[in-house]
């Protein structure tokens, strides 16, 4: 979030500075692992041009049953390659019970001399099962001709997918229905360093170059005999490189104990039009080439979780996740890959009129990825999350309003901003707590100078039905006179350094060091130190913002941990960086769970993150600007996460540096009400901007936006669930829900909440008086709040909204019915009982179906059944808008839970009806007839639907009922 100038903490760096210090990160040509491994791209590129391609050295032997494995779909393949013949691996084919038709595939180097091994334990933390069930034999088709092997597999009989392996060169492709979705190493680019010793020293020179020529040789004549091989020896695959062993950069040596070790994949998408993925990047979702003559970026997307303040807002640098997913889509099919790969990572992406390639290198860890077959976008979700898990069911409050800022520095403070939100009548949930709180930045420890009273300023937060969240970085001071220092010391669970010392380095705190997460001892102790046994000045009401923890070191490499630095089990930083940052939150996200009984809904927001990252909390997207092209730029980063399953996501509202201008603020707020998370923060240096501090009409604007996402909380607690239960991203992207329609593809400014039929656009250029919306359904869309009816029938499906700035895009889609809940209260927990609006969307058929899911919200009781969830459906029964609106349970579920009794009086008091073209004979409600008004429609260049409204129908939002609207 933060950064120093150097290695002594009074130097802070200026905070007013234009951009992103490029010096400070590496680019491919100054890591030694991507320069080798990427140039092999190159010399391939340059050989077809020449018409002297080189075939793959890599081949497969006959396949053998994997032991254990016979009665499952499970095969093993020895791998050679023609460079060094010497060295054995394997390839490992699963084809999974879950998932639809997924496939994994391991690559290792085996009976390797060398006490060195590859990182492997990647799985073990991504994926909810390392080593997920294997489909049965008898489900899948397997057959090996003359160095052919193909394996028939699918969801259904029809057995539509195929994984057709070929041995020599190596290639492997999944077929849908004949056609090629996915091929790996379809360009010859796939490479694994095997391990080598460094080059010995004088007097042993001789006899080891002499020993290396001989094998060079072997190898050479070998690749010759090679099918379709040109010429070709170790130099197009094996460098020389000064840093393969040792590499330097600015004042820092990693000393690389194992060498080289780095890997290259080669996956080609022929049938897709689009390549998504690959978050965290201020990147178009839709990802555009790194390479060729129309190259958008001139650098590979890094996957390398950093602390990177004042990032650009259009770049592929690596930002604070990274989850190595794509999405690769055309018209026909949509299919995925999930590379399980914790260490630093370099994409490729070019962009062919034969469809996407894509080459990645990686630095270390084995081949180990997954193909999610599709066919669709929501089928890979549902794969996805059948892998990773799906997200937890978040508590109501971290779906509604946070305030934050670095930092509110007294007591005093904290409560004089919830009396003026009060005053303002302006909701809020949440007042977090950056690291000033701390005494010294000790996190656990409170400054009592500032806090003299912590429990009971949250006795007094949690007494008006707010909560707060404190900050717990994961660096600790090293002094003796902090008991997380010590403790975690004497239990030794510690990062070491490489040559085996606690390591230390530099952050808020001063000197610091880190603890081991991926140490179990550490698990146990963590978890205590957040019970309130240990942490007394704690209560339920506070909650956890897990910052810093890429991990971020303001004297290291990059911002970051030294790679040669040592974790549990004797594996190096390299190997597990982008993942560290996951287990700090998960450790966390755990003790924040089991420190109450019962326990309580967990929220952990983390800014570092990684695949599976989505079980444990929510993220943001770190230090961006309080500028216009920031703001443009985050729906596409917001999409990208969220298709990878980081959809609990948010931006610092207003932007972290700087002083938005009133204006923008407004955009921002209104932005925020539609982002997943929902939280302001801002900068030590900049001005106090608490939405109640500006003057009308701006502070009026503030609080439309506001209370509009509390009016809107149902419809974000559905998606919550469909995210939590199926997988879901919480928004949608375009191409997700009309994976169809080619001109959505590329659509990365508007998005979908849930399944609401809610189409949300922010504005994002200063001045705006109007904007234009994609419209992808062949519906009519309502004007949230004009109630205005655009059509998308027409092409091109784009209209022109008027955005005054009190006015944004907001639309509903017809055929959806949405709940509200318009009684907008100062605090999401004080709306539990408050009735509910339905607004039933007509859609072209004259029908509608949504729904309505609701729990505690606060505990862990909708796992045992304690919630409702309810079915609409309006179904026509004549011409103009006549039917029948109805509620039935969506899911099977006992009515008679004590949740589902305990909010039974709920009512629905207003029901409004869009699109009817004529006014009803009659609205009843089990025989009795109600109340209604009747607006007719306008026709005319703006049109306007026809509108009824019904008040007070006498209907429980937990029971059966129907009301019938004659014609």
């Amino acid at each position: 979030m933060r950064l120093l100038l150097a290695a002594i903490l009074p130097l802070l760096l200026a905070v007013d500075v234009a951009a992103v210090k490029h010096e400070d990160f590496k680019e491919c040509h100054q890591t030694s692992f991507c320069r080798r491994l990427r140039s092999i791209a190159a010399r391939q590129e340059e050989a077809v041009a020449n018409g002297t391609a080189f075939a793959s050295p890599y081949s497969l032997g006959n396949p053998v049953a994997t032991p254990g494995t016979q009665s499952a779909a499970s095969w093993t393949f020895p791998l050679t390659s023609s460079l060094y013949p010497d060295i054995s691996f394997n390839l490992r084919v699963d084809v999974l019970a879950q998932g639809d038709g997924i496939v994994r595939i391991r690559a290792d180097e085996v009976d390797s001399a060398s006490q060195w091994k590859r990182y492997n334990e990647t799985a073990k933390w991504a994926l909810v099962d390392a080593e997920p069930n294997l489909a049965r034999s008898v489900d899948v088709q397997f057959a090996h001709v003359d160095g052919m092997t193909a394996i028939e597999y699918g969801p259904g009989p029809a057995q539509e997918l195929m994984l057709e392996i070929v041995h020599s060169p190596l290639k492997i492709t999944m077929k849908r229905d004949g056609m090629d979705q996915v091929v790996f190493n379809d360009r010859d680019l796939f490479h694994v360093e095997h391990y080598r010793a460094k080059q010995l020293d004088e007097g042993d020179e001789a006899e080891a170059e002499g020993t290396e020529a001989a094998s060079s040789e072997d190898a050479a004549q070998a690749v010759m005999q090679a099918p379709k091989a040109e010429k070709i020896d170790r130099s197009w695959f094996e460098e020389d490189d000064k840093d393969a062993f040792e590499e330097r950069w600015k004042k820092w040596t990693d000393t690389k104990p194992k060498g080289p070790e780095g890997f290259s994949l080669d996956f080609s998408f022929p049938n897709a039009d689009h390549i998504y993925g690959l978050p965290e990047h201020a990147s178009p979702l839709s990802l555009p080439s790194t390479k060729g003559e129309d190259a958008y970026y001139k650098e590979p997307y890094r996957l390398w979780n950093v602390d990177i303040f004042e990032y650009e807002a259009d770049s592929p640098m690596a930002l604070y996740g990274a989850v190595p997913l794509v999405h690769a889509h055309g018209k026909v099919n949509t299919v995925g890959v999930l590379n399980l790969v914790g260490s630093e990572t370099w994409v490729d992406v070019t962009h062919q009129p034969e469809g996407v390639r894509t080459h990645w290198v990686s630095e270390s860890g084995i081949v180990d990825f997954l193909i999610l077959p599709g066919r669709r976008p929501v089928d890979l979700f549902e794969q996805y999350a059948s892998l990773t898990g799906a997200a937890q069911m978040p508590p109501q409050f971290a779906t509604a309003y946070h305030q934050c800022r670095w930092n509110y520095n007294t007591q005093a403070e904290v409560i004089e901003v919830q009396d003026e939100f009060d005053k303002a009548d302006m909701p809020l949930d949440v007042t977090w707590l950056d690291i000033e709180y701390a005494e010294e930045h000790r996190y656990f420890d409170w400054d009592h100078k500032h806090f003299p009273e912590p429990k009971k300023m949250l006795d007094e937060v949690e007494a008006k039905g707010r909560k707060m969240v404190a900050i717990v970085d994961p660096h600790i001071k090293k002094t003796d006179s902090f008991r997380i220092y010590t403790d975690a010391r004497d239990l030794d669970v510690l990062v070491k350094k490489a040559d085996n010392s606690d390591f230390d380095g530099w952050c808020w705190t001063g000197s610091s060091v880190w603890v081991d997460f991926f140490n179990p001892k550490s698990w146990d102790w963590w978890t205590r130190m957040f019970s309130f046994n240990v942490w007394k000045e704690s209560s339920k009401a506070l909650f956890i913002w897990n910052d810093m923890n890429e991990p971020s070191v303001f004297d290291g490499p990059e911002i970051t941990m030294p790679k040669d630095n040592i974790h549990d089990g004797g594996w190096e930083h390299r190997d597990v960086h982008n993942i560290n940052g996951m287990m700090f939150h998960n450790q966390t996200q755990h003790a924040i769970t089991v420190r109450d009984t019962p326990e309580l809904r967990p929220f952990v927001l983390s800014r570092s993150f990684f695949a599976g990252s989505h079980r444990y909390g929510a993220v943001w997207i770190g230090d961006n600007l309080g500028t216009w092209d920031h703001l443009a730029g985050e729906t596409a980063v917001f999409l990208s996460n969220s298709i990878a399953g980081i959809s609990f996501v948010g931006s610092d509202v207003g932007g972290f540096f700087g002083n938005p201008t009133p204006e923008l603020l407004v955009r921002w707020y209104q932005a925020g009400a539609f982002m997943p998370f929902f939280r302001a923060h801002a900068h030590i240096d900049t001005k106090r901007r608490e939405p109640y501090l500006f003057e009308e009409p701006t502070r009026s604007y503030l609080r439309d936006a506001l209370r509009l996402r509390y009016a809107m909380l149902p419809v974000w607690y559905n998606a919550f669930h469909a995210a939590a239960t199926k997988g879901y991203p919480v928004i949608w992207p375009h191409y997700a829900l009309f994976p169809e329609d080619e001109g959505g593809f590329a659509i990365d400014d508007q998005y979908y909440i849930g399944d609401s039929g809610v189409l949300f656009k922010p504005v994002v250029a200063e001045g705006a008086q109007e904007s234009t919306v994609y419209l992808a359904a062949d519906q009519p869309y309502y004007d949230y709040f004009h109630r205005k009816l655009y059509y998308a029938s027409a092409k091109p499906r784009n209209i022109t909204i008027a955005t005054p700035l009190d006015q944004f895009p907001l639309l509903i889609e017809g055929g959806h019915i949405v709940p509200t809940r318009e009684r907008v209260r100062r605090t999401s927990s004080l709306m539990w009982q408050d009735p509910f609006t339905l607004t039933v969307a007509l859609g072209k058929d004259g029908s509608a179906t949504g729904q309505l899911y609701l729990d505690d919200g606060e505990t862990l009781a909708h796992t045992q059944g304690e919630f409702i969830h309810r079915r609409f459906s309006y179904t026509p029964t004549g011409k103009n808008g006549a039917g029948k609106l109805s509620s039935a349970a969506h899911v099977v579920y006992d009515g008679a839970n004590a949740w589902a009794q305990k909010i039974a009086h709920v009512k629905v008091e207003r029901i409004v009806i869009l699109g009817h073209e004529a006014a009803p004979s009659s609205v009843t409600v089990a025989g009795e007839a109600v109340q209604f008004e009747y607006t007719k429609p306008v026709k005319g260049r703006e049109p306007v639907p026809g509108k009824v409204v019904i008040k007070n129908p006498g209907i429980k939002v937990g029971a059966d009922w129907e009301v019938v609207v004659a014609a």
